[in-house]
């Protein structure tokens, strides 16, 4: 990260075609300041979203329902730390963050094996030590997109353990098209953007909410998104 102000002249060239993030947040967290606040400006140069960096966790503001759509996406140095590290550092007052931001890890030594941990607790996203910042830049977008920055390796293995655990039941706990629609209610998607990318009327996405909100007891979007953050 040491040559950020010189790479992120070249990667400007290669990333002109995405929107900028104008109405997104990005925080850059971490104890090194001056390495964060160069991320912190290279995030902001090249998305055109709102970045900042705090040095601890618990420093990053939760959000509520209404601000959700804000879209605020972390990204937490854990150079040197494992899970149970990271933990501590959060505190029962910020549990918040993981479970209504877009957190993502950065740094991970990928010998520490934390991520299966760390997507149960609502990590979306990791970033290995040796990771290009034209991967970082890639990663980010893809996140805010709504999409997970996991290894097909390592999401297989957490279906596969869910599944054995019951999370995702098999025997019509929800179906196939429940979970897509589960899954695009994570990503913050409107009944008619649901709609529109499953190929399916406004009427029977909100029939499938209905089914979701049945089966896994939650009375609304954001609670639905959260327990899918968990659980799928």
């Amino acid at each position: 990260m040491s040559n950020l102000a010189t790479v992120s002249c070249k990667i400007s060239e290669q990333h002109n075609d995405h929107v900028p993030m104008t109405d997104k947040q990005i925080y850059v967290v971490g104890p090194r300041r001056l390495k964060n606040e160069l991320l912190t400006y290279f995030l902001e140069r090249e998305t055109g979203a709102q970045c900042q960096s705090k040095e601890k966790i618990r420093q990053v503001p939760g959000l509520d329902d209404k601000n959700i759509r804000l879209r605020t996406q972390v990204l937490w140095d854990c150079l040197g730390k494992d899970l149970e590290m990271l933990m501590a550092n959060i505190g029962s007052d910020a549990n918040n963050v993981l479970t209504e931001n877009l957190v993502s890890l950065f740094d991970v030594d990928p010998v520490l094996g934390i991520e299966e941990k760390s997507l149960a607790l609502g990590v979306r996203g990791f970033f290995y030590e040796g990771d290009s910042l034209e991967l970082l830049l890639k990663g980010v977008h893809a996140i805010f997109e709504g999409e997970w920055w996991v290894s097909r390796r390592i999401m297989a293995k957490c279906i596969v353990n869910r599944r054995r655990e019951g999370s995702l039941g098999e025997n019509g706990f929800l179906t196939r098209r429940e979970t897509e629609v589960l899954t695009r209610i994570a990503a913050w998607e409107t009944n008619d953007e649901i709609a529109n990318k499953l190929c399916i009327s406004r009427h029977t996405v909100k029939t499938h909410i209905h089914h979701i909100f049945k089966k896994i007891n939650v009375p609304s979007r954001f609670q639905a998104a959260r327990w899918a953050t968990k659980n799928l």
